[in-house]
Parts: C-alpha cells; sequence; structure tokens
C-alpha cells in the first residue's frame, strides 16, 4: 500500500534509505508482475492488482473459515473496500504522525521520515490550507483536522456503501 501511495504521489525513491528499504522488500512480487502489466500514468496498476488479490485470497480463507461462501464479485467488492479503507487510515494515520513530528522535531533538522510524509500528505493538506489560512502568528494549522475528518467522511460514506452492496 504504502508503495503504491508514494508512487501516485510521485515521491521519489533515490536518496532516501527509507524508501530504498520499502522499493527492496516490495520489489521481488512487483517484479513479476511488472513484466506484464505496465503502469499507466503514474498508478502502479501492478500493486493495486497485488494488493487485490492477496485481499481475494484473505477473505475467501476467512469465508470459509466461518463456513460462508462469496460469489466472485462480491469478493471484488469487499476487497476493494478494504483497500479504500487501508488507503483512508494510512493517510490518516500518516498525518497524525507528521503533526506530531512537527510539534516535536525542529523545521530545519533533516529527517527522512518528515519528509516522506510531507511528501505523500501534501497533495491533500495542500488545498485544505489554501481554503483555510493558518492562523497567522499563532502557528496553528487546520488543515491536518480538516483533511482527517474528511477521509473519515469519505471512509464512512464509500466503504460503508460497498460494505452495504456485499
Amino acid at each position: 500500500m504504502l508503495r503504491f501511495l508514494l508512487t501516485l504521489m510521485r515521491v521519489g525513491f533515490r536518496n532516501d534509505p527509507v524508501l530504498q528499504l520499502l522499493l527492496k522488500l516490495t520489489n521481488p512480487p512487483l517484479h513479476i508482475l511488472y513484466s506484464f502489466i505496465p503502469g499507466w500514468k503514474n498508478i502502479d496498476i501492478a500493486a493495486i492488482i497485488l494488493m487485490l488479490t492477496l485481499k481475494i485470497v484473505e477473505w475467501t480463507l476467512v469465508k470459509s473459515l466461518w463456513g460462508k461462501a462469496l460469489s466472485l464479485s462480491g469478493l471484488i467488492i469487499l476487497s476493494a473496500a478494504n483497500i479504500i479503507s487501508l488507503m483512508i487510515y494510512v493517510f490518516i494515520f500518516s498525518i497524525f504522525i507528521q503533526v506530531i513530528l512537527d510539534w516535536v522535531s525542529p523545521r530545519d533538522g533533516y529527517n527522512p521520515i518528515s519528509n516522506i510524509l510531507y511528501y505523500l500528505n501534501e497533495p491533500l493538506l495542500r488545498p485544505a490550507r489554501d481554503w483555510i489560512k493558518p492562523l497567522q502568528g499563532y502557528g496553528f494549522d487546520f488543515s491536518p483536522f480538516i483533511v482527517t475528518m474528511g477521509l473519515y467522511i469519505i471512509n464512512i460514506l464509500i466503504v460503508g456503501f460497498l460494505l452495504q452492496a456485499v
């Protein structure tokens, strides 16, 4: 999920040791898929297919343990809903960590994690910052709160709708 999101947000993997580790850990399963599934623009379709396949296998095993069966379309919808929910929670968690790091760490200090979080979250936070300007002179930025609440609402509406469809 992280590799997909970082590729989607166009974060460079070259000079960051944390991203290099993520790249090396996720490269073996994705390398096989890259040979016959091309990417489209900055969307890593192979990563989406890998996540969807793993979730379908997971839900097939879970449902078989419960003694229930789902159709393939039901498994795909359930897996897609879980992947969307996971993506939303990754953004919420990363925004939360970025807010804590902004309070704790100095602004001019280099931290590879804070750089990753900045590049991951900035496309979401920038429109909220443009819409609600930070309180000048006080250092309060309400954009993480606004974006987090928006992500929760999206999660409730979209994922809840998809889960009711199954």
